[in-house]
């Protein structure tokens, strides 16, 4: 009865805040960073990350930024800084590869509904000739994703297209390296520059991020070492088999240079004074598309909503947009709220891919919290760790009271479930499980009201017994 009590005394402060999208815009002109520095250590405490960074900004320029860790492990490494290089894995499918093939698009050289057979004889007669440029964007081409070979040849990957067996084009989102494996390759044959090349000289060299690229030519003890790779090298074995240059993985950036192409992107196309895009091209490029009976949204290469979307946090709107990446990059840009957040990480664990999506919703959600003016309403990190500690101490203080007292308080402890939504093998159709109203507040970012509507719900009914 005792633990039950605690939990209706703490319940305020551990349930999820109320998950209502900002519609103006920022009131603030800065950010708090203790929170983000809070949520930084705490994922270095739990080998999470060995280490990280993140920017929040808005068209005019960074507003804040939140660093831990160093280099690497070796004593006197230098720290970790929003100039510090990472491999940014799939943030490339956004930073690179489809900045890319917006431009072609904006020129008139390509179009959306071309199909693979155009660029890709190779393809010409085969079920996949019919695929288009869009169902590459938005990974609905029904393709599945296959090694490259040893010798690193595209033409290699192409015939092994041209034989998988496939669902057909537009059956469903299913996201898949190999579409932008093809659309790197698109640029190369379309504009008979290799993808590396046209961005330096298309994106890279007139946005002023001098450090974003391919191959790096810095030397790899200042770039921060990826899992299993040393700092400078690729983590994808795909993109490693490719020569390092390839439409889905293999540029290396810092958050400083993100933190531009993410203003240039608020800025419609322009950056100090610059155009580097075209307003129509931006507006194209972030335009929503409904997938799965509209249960998922994908723009040209971003993610709108989808199991892909924990960067989006809690107070993001509807109209924002991101990606994030296996080696622990996340980027999420709100244009009606002219927000964006950045995180780049030293990720350690793989696995916990909860905790580790956890990590991408606490950081959006707290600074877009303190932007909102409302940060007040998430306890703090630290005061939460307090909290739930002492709860942890009265659920084991009922292990000496008599069974009749402690069904309810173990019913509560077995019933602590994270939220998860996931997409089971063989179906295009989300499962979500919702979190229990008492979890821990890392869980606070979750971003559907309804949840939060029926947490409140089950209180009001403990409340009334």
């Amino acid at each position: 009865m005792r633990v039950i009590l605690l939990i209706l005394l703490v319940f305020p402060l551990l349930a999820p805040v109320k998950a209502h999208a900002m519609v103006d815009p920022a009131t603030s002109a800065a950010v708090s960073t203790a929170n983000l520095d809070l949520l930084l250590e705490r994922a270095m405490s739990e080998n999470l990350i060995a280490g990280g960074v993140v920017v929040v900004g808005n068209h005019e320029g960074i507003l804040a930024t939140a660093a831990r860790g160093q280099l690497s492990a070796v004593a006197g490494a230098p720290a970790i800084t929003d100039r510090t290089l990472f491999d940014v894995a799939s943030l490339t499918k956004v930073i690179a590869t489809t900045p890319a093939v917006v431009k072609l698009l904006d020129e008139g050289r390509i179009s959306l509904t071309d199909t693979l057979s155009r660029w890709f004889p190779e393809l010409a007669g085969t079920d996949k000739g019919n695929i288009t440029v869009l169902h590459l964007m938005t990974h609905t081409s029904g393709l599945s994703d296959v090694m490259v070979g040893q010798g690193g040849s595209v033409e290699g990957l192409v015939r092994k297209v041209a034989t998988q067996h496939f669902r057909g084009a537009g059956s469903g989102f299913e996201y898949a390296d190999i579409n932008f494996i093809l659309l790197g390759e698109l640029v190369h044959r379309v504009s008979g520059e290799r993808l590396d090349k046209f961005c330096r000289e298309q994106i890279y060299e007139p946005l002023g991020t001098r450090d974003t690229s391919f191959l790096p030519s810095r030397d790899g003890n200042d770039i921060a070492p990826t899992s299993g790779t040393q700092g400078g090298v690729v983590q994808d074995e795909n993109a490693r088999r490719l020569g390092g240059v390839a439409g889905h993985a293999g540029l290396f950036s810092s958050a400083y240079d993100l933190a531009r192409y993410a203003r240039l992107i608020l800025g419609r196309g322009t950056l100090d004074g610059t155009r580097i895009l075209s307003e129509q091209a931006v507006a194209q490029m972030t335009t929503p598309y409904a997938c799965n009976n509209g249960r998922i949204k994908r723009a040209l290469g971003w993610d709108v909503a989808s199991p892909f979307s924990a960067p989006k946090g809690t107070y993001f709107s509807d109209a924002s947009f991101g990606h994030t990446g296996y080696s622990g990059s996340s980027i999420w840009i709100d244009p009606q709220q002219d927000v964006f957040v950045i995180m780049l990480t030293r990720r350690v664990d793989y696995r916990n891919v909860h905790n580790f999506n956890q990590l991408r919703r606490n950081v959006s959600t707290y600074a877009a919290a303190d932007l909102k003016g409302v940060a007040g309403e998430l306890a703090p990190v630290a005061e939460v760790e307090k909290i739930k500690a002492q709860v942890i101490l009265a659920s084991a203080a009922v292990i000496n009271e008599p069974r009749r007292h402690r069904v309810a308080s173990l019913k509560w402890r077995d019933d602590r479930r994270a939220a998860k939504c996931s997409v089971k093998p063989g179906r295009r159709v989300l499962q979500a499980r919702a979190g229990h109203r008492f979890g821990k507040v890392s869980k606070v970012a979750r971003n559907d009201a309804g949840k939060t509507r029926a947490a409140a719900k089950k209180h009001r009914s403990l409340a009334r017994s």
